[in-house]
């Protein structure tokens, strides 16, 4: 098994795990933490559109990533291509909303609502690559566009850590607003300069 594989079926799993959690806060009433029921109240449009959004966008990813998937499926790939795209769209306006109230003041704001920004910007442009038959310049934009959806996991790893080592919830959370996808740009980015774009097929 190569490292590759490895990875891939890493990043899978913790995607899922991230999906079954949304798909627990969506469907079930009261759970999660005290500011998710917070939200379910004063902003309910725009926390289900993330949870829904979000949930569809992270367990569609790797699928999609998969050079496997996209040769022999291609088909496949370019519909589950549009649901990533609108599932990630719907989940980052509803992101961009929730960053405005998002606990702890300015430093979450800007961190939540930079996140949500530059989610929807980088699927928005692998849209628009592909549209225009650019596959490579697609390719690299999905690899952006996926480890800002990647957020959920590292916030999910990070929030727990934090307490483990028993950072103050406050600072922990501010920090974790940045720290949950600037680390995960610089790793898409060295991923795109260290690898080449997939095979070029044939455009539908």
């Amino acid at each position: 098994m190569t490292w590759k594989t490895v990875s891939w079926s890493a990043m899978t799993v913790l995607a899922l795990f991230v999906a079954a959690y949304a798909g627990l806060a969506l469907f079930l009433p009261g759970f999660g933490p005290p500011f998710l029921n917070e939200r379910r109240v004063d902003m309910p449009l725009a926390l289900y559109a993330h949870l829904a959004g979000g949930l569809v966008a992270i367990a569609i990813g790797p699928w999609q990533l998969s050079t496997r998937l996209r040769t022999r499926a291609l088909n496949r790939h370019r519909w589950m291509g549009r649901v990533y795209v609108i599932a990630a769209l719907v989940g980052g306006l509803g992101g961009l909303s929730l960053a405005r109230r998002s606990m702890f003041g300015l430093v979450t704001h800007v961190g939540f609502g930079m996140l949500a920004v530059l989610w929807l910007y980088s699927t928005a442009m692998a849209w628009i690559r592909i549209r225009a038959g650019d596959q490579p310049a697609h390719w690299r934009w999905m690899i952006r566009s996926y480890a800002l959806t990647l957020a959920a996991v590292a916030l999910r790893i990070y929030v727990p850590l934090s307490s483990l080592i028993q950072i103050p919830f406050e600072e922990a959370y501010q920090a974790i607003s940045w720290f949950c996808w600037v680390p995960n740009i610089i790793v898409a980015e060295w991923i795109i300069l260290r690898r080449s774009p997939p095979e070029i097929l044939p455009v539908a």
